[in-house]
C-alpha cells in the first residue's frame, strides 16, 4: 500500500511539474528576451501552512539536474514568480528574501550586501494579487528584474545570480518540493 501511495504521489508531482497550467494560471513554455529563448524546465507552487503563495517557473537553455552546475553556469536563465495570495506583503517578501539570501550564501552575504539591497528595493512598492516578477540572468548584463513586464533594475555579476537563484535551487532552498518541481523532477 505504501509503495502504491508513493508511486501515486510521484506521478502527481511529475504531472504538476510538466503541466502548462498551475492553480488556474497558464505558464509560458518559453521565456524570450531579445534573441534569447529559454525553455520551461519546471514550475511549482510555493505554499506555507496549506496556503498557495506564488507560482515559480524556471527557464533554461538546456535541462539541468545538477544544481551545482546550474548555479555556477554563466549562461542565460530565468525565474518567474506569479503572486497567488493577497497575504503577500512587501514586508513579508523582504523578510523571506533576506532569509533566502542568508540560506543561499551559507550566511556570507557581506560581499553581496549592496546587490541584495538593490534587489530587495523592488519589493518596496505594494505587492498585489497576480503580480509577476521575472528575474532573467544574461551573462553580458547581469540579472534583469522586472515586475509585470516593466524593467525595475539590473544587477550585475555571476555571484549575485548564484545567490539569487540559490534561494530556490540551492542546498537550503525556500522549499525542497518547489526546488524539485523547478528542476522538473
Amino acid at each position: 500500500m505504501k509503495t502504491t501511495l508513493t508511486l501515486f504521489f510521484f506521478l502527481i508531482v511529475s504531472f504538476t511539474c510538466n503541466a502548462k497550467e498551475l492553480s488556474g494560471i497558464s505558464l509560458k513554455e518559453t521565456f524570450t528576451y531579445d534573441t534569447t529563448t529559454l525553455q520551461l524546465q519546471g514550475a511549482g507552487i510555493r505554499d506555507k501552512f496549506f496556503m498557495d503563495l506564488y507560482i515559480a517557473s524556471f527557464y533554461t537553455l538546456k535541462p539541468y539536474q545538477d544544481t551545482t552546475a546550474l548555479l555556477n553556469a554563466d549562461e542565460p536563465m530565468a525565474l518567474s514568480l506569479h503572486i497567488l495570495s493577497s497575504l503577500i506583503t512587501s514586508e513579508k517578501m523582504e523578510e523571506a528574501t533576506r532569509e533566502g539570501f542568508i540560506n543561499a550564501t551559507g550566511g556570507n552575504t557581506a560581499a553581496l550586501q549592496k546587490e541584495i539591497e538593490m534587489f530587495i528595493a523592488i519589493f518596496k512598492e505594494p505587492i498585489s494579487l497576480n503580480d509577476r516578477y521575472d528575474f532573467l540572468y544574461l551573462p553580458s548584463k547581469g540579472v534583469l528584474i522586472s515586475k509585470n513586464g516593466l524593467l525595475k533594475s539590473t544587477i550585475e555579476g555571476l555571484a549575485f545570480k548564484k545567490a539569487l537563484f540559490g534561494i530556490w535551487l540551492g542546498d537550503k532552498p525556500a522549499q525542497e518540493r518547489l526546488k524539485k518541481n523547478l528542476l522538473g523532477k
